[in-house]
């Protein structure tokens, strides 16, 4: 027994209610083309249908289907624009073919499988652009079963133009939306990649070396929290800049930034310094006066070369971290603080608590988040960005229009500089002082006329330490390549039998032999303390 489907206005309203209904949902375009074409296999009894859309590069690409397996669809992707709606496409023009079975042209599509003809049935296709204005955007088509052998697709042809209507304008209203939307995006992702940017930079600290990259992730980590922070390095590395850094990237930033330096107080005036004192509490104590811990009181206090306290201020320091509360010299009333502690040291506290010089309950008080500084020699490639910024605001302090030359740069970036960025600082403040003219050349650096007293004071401190010793240059060294005729080392010789071939060629006197190298005697001098060579004193 045949099948009539009932067809009538009634079924066709209540498709467009329904698809209306979608159109106004926020869904993406893919979900959305399916959903509306599920509904015409509802209530118009199609068998299958696909919407397809023009891509930026012109092409028809399927963007919604029905009634298709996995296979089906990925071949009629394929296919889609060579079959009848890319004819569509490029017509402007709906297209009904009553008999699939009999359009030749349609066979090649993949859609077409499947039983197509029954007792007292056939499968047509119905296809209209989808528009918006005069432009189309895309091609609507499904296949429907027709039972009736007069069926006229008039109305067939209405409803789909009027449903591609729809489609059209959520098309339109969709691209405006994407449009709207890059900007923002563009704009809301501006400030994320600053951020991004920023996140690896700290204000008045020069380092894009990765070991700094790694104590800015460290200092952007940690500064949100309230943890007690200690960063440890060698004396001159900038452990208080990055302090400062920690303190304004945190919460806390609107509060005090409070800084002592525990080595350059006694144990009695640190106390003082720290904790405060009440009136009369010693001799000139006239006047009560609030402590360091009180001043930082909803900020950040800096306990910089925190090593060099005694075991006896330890106990004391660490009953204040404890309790978070202290009593102020010569009183007795415990006064509340909400303060968050950053330590400095350059000390190796680790062999400190060992030998018994510093308390181990305090170094796990204080070693919450530790941040390592490298030294100034393990971050070289940091030298020119430092040495420029100095010698700016050089400039800037001097009004003065000073320039290095690479050849001086060169210098600077290979010495070892003991001192680190300090070091380097005044020795950038010393040439350009000492500097005429507005050009710095190799010739202006200290150590190029055995005028480096930092050298001098190093060289000392070892001997004073009984390390080994180093010999001092008497002979003005000039930083040149050396003669074309001098000799050259073999190839192959590792660093050190270098330095050991130089010596035995000048017969001793370092000056000629870093020439030989074409070395500043600065640079040939560290060179020889990092191999451990000891050069007899001529």
């Amino acid at each position: 027994m045949s099948k009539t489907p009932v067809r009538n206005e009634h079924l066709q309203l209540v498709a467009i209610y329904e698809i209306s209904k979608i159109l106004g949902e926020a869904v993406d375009l893919p979900r959305m083309m399916h959903r509306i074409l599920n509904v015409f296999t509802i209530y118009l009894e199609t068998r299958q249908g696909t919407i397809s859309l023009v891509h930026e590069s012109g092409e028809l690409h399927l963007v919604g289907a029905s009634g298709m397996s996995g296979e089906e669809f990925r071949k009629c992707r394929e296919c889609i624009g060579e079959g009848l709606p890319g004819r569509i496409l490029r017509s402007g023009m709906p297209v009904v073919i009553p008999d699939i079975t009999k359009e030749h042209g349609f066979i090649h599509c993949a859609s077409c499988t499947g039983e197509l003809e029954g007792p007292g049935r056939r499968v047509a296709y119905i296809g209209v652009p989808i528009r918006t204005g005069r432009e189309v955007v895309g091609v609507m088509g499904v296949e429907r079963v027709v039972y009736d052998a007069s069926h006229r697709f008039d109305a067939d042809v209405h409803l789909l133009k009027m449903v591609a209507n729809l489609i059209g304008q959520a098309v339109r209203l969709h691209h405006e939306r994407s449009a709207e939307a890059v900007p923002l995006a563009e704009e809301r992702r501006a400030p994320m990649q600053a951020r991004r940017r920023e996140r690896y930079s700290l204000d008045n600290v020069v380092g894009n070396s990765s070991s700094m990259q790694k104590v800015f992730a460290e200092v952007h980590q940690s500064a949100p929290s309230r943890s007690t922070i200690l960063l440890r390095g060698e004396s001159g590395t900038g452990k208080e800049v990055i302090a400062r850094s920690i303190h304004y990237l945190s919460p806390r930033r609107d509060g005090p930034f409070i800084k002592v330096n525990c080595a350059a107080l006694s144990e009695t005036l640190l106390e003082s310094e720290l904790f405060g004192h009440e009136k009369g509490a010693f001799t000139g104590a006239q006047f009560e006066r609030k402590g360091r811990f009180e001043l930082a009181n909803g900020g950040t206090l800096f306990l910089d070369e925190i090593g060099e306290i005694s075991l006896a201020f330890q106990a004391k320091l660490l009953r204040v971290l404890q309790e978070r509360e202290f009593e102020r010299v010569g009183g007795n009333r415990p006064i509340k603080v909400d303060v968050r502690l950053i330590t400095a040291t350059n000390r190796d506290l680790e062999r400190a608590v060992a030998g018994g010089d510093f308390r181990s309950d305090l170094y796990y008080r204080i070693n919450v988040v530790s941040i390592f500084m490298p030294p100034l020699r393990e971050r070289r490639e940091d030298i020119p960005s430092l040495v420029d910024h100095f010698l700016a605001r050089y400039n800037g302090e001097n009004e003065r229009e000073l320039e290095i030359t690479p050849e001086a740069m060169h210098i600077l970036q290979h010495c070892y500089w003991p001192g680190n960025v300090r070091e380097l600082e005044n020795c950038v403040e010393r040439t350009a002082t000492m500097t005429r003219g507005t050009l710095i050349r190799d010739l202006n650096i200290p150590c190029q006329h055995n005028r480096c007293l930092t050298q001098l004071l190093h060289e000392l401190n070892d001997e004073g330490a009984g390390e080994r010793p180093t010999s001092r240059i008497v002979t003005i060294p000039i930083h040149r390549a050396p003669p074309e005729d001098a000799p050259k080392p073999e190839a192959g010789l590792s660093e050190r039998e270098t330095l050991l071939w130089a010596l035995e060629q000048s017969r001793g006197v370092q000056a000629k032999a870093a020439r030989l190298l074409n070395l500043s005697p600065r640079q040939f001098g560290y060179a020889l303390q990092k191999h451990d060579l000891r050069v007899k004193k001529f």
